[in-house]
Parts: C-alpha cells; sequence; structure tokens
C-alpha cells in the first residue's frame, strides 16, 4: 500500500469479487480495522479460523497473517492504514500480547456514529486529491469511538477497577521491554510492587489470562513474526526468546499452536502472499 491509507466498503460488489477470486491468506506493513455492521464472515488468523458476527470490529496488527472471507449479505469497512497516522492507539498496543483484537459492539446505538466517521473517510479519500490530514483525523475520531466502545466492560465501572486497569497496563510496559529474558513471574510482581497473587488476579480480571499465559502468548507472537519474517534458524529465535533448549521452546510452540515451529514457518511460506 504506496498511500498511508485506504478505506473499502464491504458490499455485495466486494464480495462477489472475493467469491470470483479469493485472496490468500496475506502478511502486510500496516494496521487494519474490520468493521462488520451486518451478517457474517469467517476470518483466519496464522491458520486459525472462526465465524464473526455482525456488531463487531477486528484490529488486525502489521505483520499478522490472516485472511477475510464475508458471507452473502455482509456489511461494513476495511481501513487499512499506515500506524505512523494514529501510533497511539490502544489496540496497536494490546495487539502485541493476545492473538486477537476482536470486540463485540453491543451498544447499537454506536453503529450510526461509527458509520457515518467511515462513510467521511470514503468520501475524503476518494476525491481527486485525497487531504490525508482530515482524514488522519477522522481516523483519530473512529478509533476513539472504537476505544470507547470496547471500555463498556464491567471492569470498567468502579475506581478499583480502573486502578486495576492502570497496573495491568504497567504490567504490558514492563513485559514489553522484558519478555525476551528468562525470567518468571516473580520478577514482574516485584517490579509492580505486589505479590504474584494480587498480579495474577488483576491480570485475570482484566485479561482472563494469568501472568505466565501473557506471557508466553508475548513469547509465542514474536516467534511467529521472527518465523515468517527472519532467517534466523528455530534454535536462534528459541535462544532469541529466552528459552534455552530448542525442544523446550518447539515443545511450548507446539503445544500451543499444534504444529512445530519448523511447520509454522513452512506452511507460512507456501501459502502467504505478501
Amino acid at each position: 500500500m504506496k498511500e498511508p491509507f485506504r478505506i473499502v466498503e464491504v458490499n455485495k460488489e466486494l464480495i462477489n469479487k472475493i467469491n470470483s477470486s479469493p485472496e490468500n491468506m496475506h502478511q502486510h506493513n500496516f494496521e487494519e480495522l474490520i468493521i462488520l455492521t451486518e451478517g457474517k464472515a469467517d476470518h483466519i488468523i496464522d491458520f486459525d479460523r472462526e465465524v464473526i458476527t455482525a456488531p463487531i470490529f477486528v484490529y488486525v496488527s502489521k505483520g499478522k497473517a490472516h485472511q477475510f472471507l464475508p458471507h452473502d449479505g455482509a456489511s461494513g469497512w476495511i481501513v487499512l492504514y499506515e500506524n505512523e497516522l494514529v501510533p497511539d492507539s490502544r489496540f496497536h498496543f494490546y495487539s502485541n500480547f493476545t492473538d486477537r483484537v476482536n470486540y463485540s459492539l453491543e451498544q447499537m446505538e454506536c453503529i450510526s456514529p461509527i458509520f457515518n466517521l467511515c462513510n467521511m473517510m470514503a468520501y475524503e479519500y476518494n476525491k481527486p486529491v485525497p487531504q490525508f490530514n482530515i482524514i488522519r483525523h477522522l481516523l483519530a475520531a473512529l478509533l476513539a469511538k472504537l476505544e470507547a466502545e470496547s471500555n463498556n466492560e464491567p471492569q470498567a465501572a468502579s475506581d478499583a477497577s480502573n486502578n486495576q486497569r492502570i497496573a495491568f497496563h504497567n504490567f504490558l510496559k514492563i513485559l514489553e521491554e522484558n519478555f525476551k529474558r528468562p525470567v518468571g513471574v516473580q520478577f514482574y510482581a516485584d517490579k509492580l510492587n505486589t505479590s504474584v497473587r494480587n498480579l495474577n488476579l488483576i491480570c485475570q480480571n482484566v485479561f482472563h489470562k494469568s501472568v505466565s499465559e501473557i506471557v508466553e502468548t508475548r513469547k509465542l507472537i514474536e516467534a511467529k513474526q521472527l518465523l515468517m519474517n527472519s532467517g534466523l534458524t528455530v534454535s536462534e529465535i528459541g535462544f532469541d526468546l529466552g528459552y534455552n533448549e530448542k525442544s523446550y521452546f518447539t515443545r511450548v510452540f507446539s503445544k500451543k499452536e499444534g504444529i512445530t515451529p519448523t511447520e509454522f514457518r513452512n506452511q507460512m511460506n507456501n501459502v502467504i502472499l505478501k
């Protein structure tokens, strides 16, 4: 994508185009938002297929390998953009720690402003000379609206939960700086001046995963990126991520992904359209 932004409407014309010539799983160097306002679609990330049902939005971060297959009758928008346009998106940050960033749009009244913002971006983008500065502000407004909707969870309702979210965000920042080191849960608890039990409680309440699960997910997301985009051997990747033995790294990867790191690399090389 040569431009910093592109927007595509999910409609009958696009669905017919995809059905007549389905696009392979692909990996791209930009961020992608899929906003489904009606219908269903198959969405595949790293060979893991799920059916998403409107109203929902999906954030796909740079470098993820995925495929989007809308069903007949589906409608919505696909927004593609360079991260530099809106660099502080919470979705971009959280995508390092989870395989999927999906949010159901439970409040139907939010669909109208989201749809209007997408319409305005499409109008600006389709001008003979797009004004990307205007588009940037509209995109920032869209992301802010989606972030607000994704915060409509029980954990955001009380001061205690807000404090937990702050602590959790701080944990993720520390994790991002240290996930390649061979350190345990106690290391992160000490950095946050709390107990292992309390840190696990915070992670379960906010992210529905234990500290160990989040650390492992971050390592495996990085592993998949390196397997797809680097020439490092499996042993070198495992060592880079703090696994001292190739066999242990392979065992952890296989348990989570269902295939070995070598099999994952070979399959990605065979199917990815870059």
